[in-house]
């Protein structure tokens, strides 16, 4: 891996928790399907059965959805600055500091779900995207 692609390894580091969520929300919603005798219904309005589950169950699918929408931004992000050959220095802790609030704003929500704390995270988190965001715009903008 070049310099400039190690911007690639934070964007691994985010699916690969992505797919920890993935596990942990079905080693908790099958269970407490089960417990709670649950017959998936395709009639069912999408959601409806699911919001009968505990919401300690709910808030790792919650999670998990969460992860499927801003960080596909992220996820462009930085395969373009490794493409322009400009994912190292900056751009590198930048896009680590993403994936670390996001890692951490999932621990969060998935076992106390405190929203405010939540959202002081859901902030940060977006301080390195802005800056990727800027960067990433420098580069396009120098080389037109």
């Amino acid at each position: 891996m070049t310099m400039e692609q190690q911007i690639l390894a934070p964007v691994i580091a985010l699916v690969a928790w992505s797919m920890v969520m993935w596990i942990w929300m079905y080693a908790t919603r099958l269970p407490a399907m089960r417990a709670a005798r649950m017959i998936p219904d395709p009639n069912a309005p999408a959601g409806e059965q699911m919001a009968q589950l505990p919401p300690q169950v709910r808030w790792k699918a919650d999670n998990y959805n969460h992860l499927m929408e801003q960080p596909t931004i992220f996820y462009a992000l930085a395969i373009a600055l490794a493409v322009l050959d400009e994912g190292s220095g900056v751009n590198l802790q930048l896009a680590w500091a993403y994936v670390i609030f996001r890692v951490i704003h999932s621990l969060v929500q998935a076992l106390t779900n405190k929203i405010e704390i939540r959202f002081v995270l859901f902030v940060l988190s977006n301080v390195p995207l802005f800056a990727l965001t800027y960067n990433a715009g420098l580069v396009v903008l120098r080389g037109m």
